[in-house]
């Protein structure tokens, strides 16, 4: 096994593709050849929160890993509305409505138990109860009664679908689990079957999963901890490595903008967590509109936002400028740097 410990995912992505320049293995596989970590890799970072990806060699879309984020918290699984921050998305469908193993909908929606009634008259059936889990808000309460309990298990895998089924879109993080520390910080350990260490861990999953992190600490109103995962194929496509391959220097590693002090990610949750769900809730199916309470919403989703929008638009004169202007004035310094570059590379 494999042990990364690192303060964020910049340092990962370093020493990640360093080692598996060094000690990786070659293999086919059904997208091209990749190559691989011969055992487990286990990543535990320090510092979840730094979760912004600035490397250019990467040229990570902060703008869709940030709203997916978000679109999984609130539990969708619409192609439609990430669509929007990703064309090529949909070809993950098997449908082109929805997605089978999207995360946010496994987190919140997807898992249901049945609770049946006796009836008063022996001749009648029971009655039938169907109820949806909410595993997050069960985490929460379990951990907020007990803080030493142990069996916060957020679960994404589902058998009676997933197993032995084809179809495109399959849960990659399997559970996910929760515990409050002896130090009194909420750690989370996520188990993966199949991960891809640029586009997945240290990608998408490293901003994702850090920030469900974030809002399930604030929700039981204890500091965040560590975040580690652990992934039992750990592999990057050939056609991918060759992008980034400059990166494989550990000598650059812990020279990011975190390291060098240039950021401190701000609080996604600044208002009671009750608040902040209904303006994820408003956000999510109305927009931008007033009276949205949380300065993480109005300060820093929302210039964001309107900056993809007017990106996104390409119709009118100057929307380039319209989009640079809103991303600068992003309040979360990482977000606001990794956005502005990010259109400064295609402009």
């Amino acid at each position: 096994m494999r042990v990364f410990n690192v303060r964020n995912v910049n340092e990962a992505l370093v020493l990640g593709l360093a080692a598996l320049k060094e000690s990786g293995i070659d293999r086919p596989s059904r997208n091209g050849p990749v190559r691989m970590f011969p055992g487990s890799v286990t990543t535990t970072y320090e510092r979840p929160k730094e979760r912004v990806i600035f490397f250019p060699e990467r040229d990570a879309n902060p703008f869709f890993h940030f709203m997916e984020g978000l679109w999984m918290i609130s539990g969708r699984n619409d192609v439609e509305w990430i669509g929007n921050y990703s064309s090529n998305i949909v070809n993950y469908s098997d449908n082109g409505v929805t997605f089978h193993g999207a995360y946010g909908d496994r987190w919140r929606k997807h898992f249901t138990f049945v609770e049946y009634d006796q009836p008063g008259a022996m001749h009648h059936a029971p009655i039938e109860r169907v109820y949806k889990i909410d595993q997050l808000m069960t985490i929460v309460n379990c951990l907020k009664n007990n803080s030493d309990d142990r069996r916060t298990v957020l679960q994404m895998w589902d058998p009676t679908c997933d197993l032995g089924r084809e179809g495109k879109d399959f849960p990659c993080n399997l559970t996910a689990t929760f515990r409050i520390s002896p130090y009194g910080n909420l750690d989370m350990y996520v188990f993966n079957r199949s991960n891809d260490m640029i586009w997945g861990a240290y990608g998408a999953n490293a901003v994702h999963f850090s920030m469900l992190q974030e809002v399930m600490a604030a929700w039981i109103g204890v500091p965040i901890g560590i975040y580690e995962q652990i992934s039992t194929n750990f592999h990057a496509y050939h056609s991918t490595l060759e992008k980034v391959s400059s990166l494989g220097n550990v000598f650059t590693a812990g020279f990011d903008e975190y390291s060098m002090g240039n950021h401190a990610p701000s609080p996604m949750v600044n208002t009671p967590i009750d608040e902040w769900f209904q303006d994820l809730d408003i956000f999510m199916t109305e927009g931008p509109v007033i009276g949205l309470r949380d300065p993480f919403f109005k300060k820093t989703v929302v210039p964001m936002y309107l900056a993809w929008q007017e990106w996104k638009s390409r119709d009118e004169k100057g929307f380039a400028d319209r989009a640079m202007k809103y991303a600068n004035q992003i309040h979360a310094t990482d977000w606001r740097q990794a956005c502005v570059e990010w259109l400064e590379r295609r402009t």
